[in-house]
């Protein structure tokens, strides 16, 4: 059975309302939760990108079982890995056990704000593995010192540990991120239900792990009104990663996005309330072979009727899969 899961965007709604809506994710029976972490919105017509990981915070004393992760923080340019390695294992305490932390390379629409600069996707590949790599040391509370390409950590330990360390998921989209995600990750993360990824991820060692996708929805009742929704708000999705980790602002990807009609948006997100369409979007991540996927409803004023609707229709139907 695929575990469903739901989705924090902080790029549609305010930190508030975030967590209110988890509580109601847990209440209608989601599996897991997921949390974007953006310093921007993709468009402007989100409105919103608050700091993931004080509403993490929050959200771990508001609810009591739903699992909590990070979906994905990039630990190269905003953040230094020895600062995520030490709000990772304090999310981890305050949830009680629930947190995992997701970590991916980044995109330059977040990355941007501190000015330094946007390589390459092979150096930021190459950045991402040396960061997880001190984030796994800095995780057995012995003193890190680090001395690398990229990075530098100088006599640094965390001194509150949990339990356990908090499992360590790394974003795929291609040969080379699925081998750093096997070599070093404790699941997989991808935005796209393709079974290359999950075959690249078992030859470098991921067999048997979790794998986690992630998949864009639009209910409402009016489905003329879901589509102008998603098309108004999510259209940027339709760029493709490749594109997506590259543009620095929410105007490049409304120009890049100007042209996309609301029926592309429209063949590419199940938008309405018919819950055969929502099941038959999520069946391709369940044949390829994931274990678990987040939902992302589209609207930040669109998320306890989302809610009420997945408790009632969308979960029981997708338990089928």
């Amino acid at each position: 059975m695929v575990h469903i899961g739901y989705t924090m965007m902080t790029e549609q709604a305010g930190p508030r309302e975030l967590v209110t809506h988890v509580v109601g994710a847990e209440k209608a029976g989601f599996d897991f939760s997921v949390i974007s972490d953006h310093s921007f919105p993709w468009l402007d017509s989100q409105g919103h990108a608050p700091y993931a990981w004080s509403v993490l915070g929050a959200a771990a004393q508001a609810t009591f079982r739903i699992p909590l992760m990070t979906y994905v923080t990039c630990p190269t340019f905003r953040y230094h890995p020895a600062v995520v390695a030490q709000k990772a294992v304090t999310l981890q305490i305050l949830s009680g056990g629930r947190f995992r932390l997701g970590l991916g390379s980044g995109e330059n629409l977040n990355e941007h704000i501190v000015a330094a600069g946007w390589p390459a996707a092979h150096i930021r590949l190459e950045m991402l593995e040396e960061a997880v790599d001190i984030i796994r040391r800095m995780f057995t509370g012995r003193y890190v010192s680090h001395h690398g390409v990229h990075f530098d950590v100088e006599n640094a330990r965390l001194w509150d540990l949990p339990d356990e360390p908090p499992p360590i998921g790394i974003a795929v989209s291609g040969p080379r991120s699925c081998a750093i995600a096997g070599r070093h990750g404790d699941l997989v993360i991808a935005t796209e239900p393709r079974q290359e990824l999950l075959r690249q991820f078992d030859d470098h060692g991921g067999t048997g792990k979790p794998r986690i996708g992630q998949l864009p929805v639009c209910y409402d009742t009016d489905r003329d009104a879901a589509v102008a929704r998603a098309h108004d708000q999510f259209r940027w999705a339709l760029g493709g990663w490749r594109v997506n980790a590259e543009l620095p602002g929410p105007a490049g990807f409304h120009q890049a996005s100007e042209h996309t009609r609301p029926e592309d948006v429209a063949g590419a997100i199940p938008c309405g309330n018919d819950v055969d369409a929502f099941v038959e979007a999520v069946r391709p991540y369940a044949e390829a072979g994931f274990t678990e996927v987040a939902l992302v409803q589209i609207g930040g004023d669109r998320q306890e009727p989302f809610l009420a609707w997945a408790e009632a229709t969308l979960l029981p139907a997708l338990r089928h899969l």
